[in-house]
């Protein structure tokens, strides 16, 4: 679908309130409401919006540490892929996960309430399934940039 700079705009808008009404992105892209909300509609349908989220503090619902995790399994087949991808699915704390190239084959953003949460993760979650070769882990200290929205050009 090739994107009007109209459409450019909106999608930048959504991505910083989703919330935004008809009347608020009309009035933002100089257009009506009904017009602004066709364009949005349309944006829907095409699936280059794939739904509204709300952003949560993990401070407040007592999540502290974040950890990227790197998961190497011992063997590679459709099978073994299969069942490690349904064990992540399974795990709410899992928020993200990547198929890597390089020596890693998994990457996995998690969030967890305290180390020893993170630590039963990985060793009696992780390190247990019987596909998984190597972990290994880095615990998030800071994060000076938030997650952005996507550029859209």
């Amino acid at each position: 679908m090739n994107l009007e700079s109209t459409d450019i705009t909106l999608l930048s808008l959504l991505q910083k309130n989703g919330q935004a009404t008809a009347q608020e992105l009309g009035e933002a892209l100089n257009l009506s409401p009904s017009q602004a909300n066709r364009r949005r509609q349309r944006l829907e349908e095409n699936k280059i919006i794939l739904g509204y989220r709300a952003r949560l503090d993990p401070a407040q619902l007592g999540l502290s540490v974040q950890a990227f995790v790197q998961v190497q399994l011992a063997s590679h087949g459709p099978e073994q892929s299969t069942n490690f991808s349904r064990l992540m699915r399974t795990r709410a704390e899992i928020t993200s996960v990547w198929t890597m190239t390089g020596e890693a084959d998994y990457l996995l953003r998690v969030w967890c309430p305290d180390l020893a949460a993170l630590n039963r993760l990985i060793h009696d979650v992780l390190l247990a399934h019987p596909v998984v070769a190597r972990v290994h882990s880095q615990i998030v200290m800071d994060q000076p940039k938030e997650d952005a929205p996507l550029p859209v050009f």
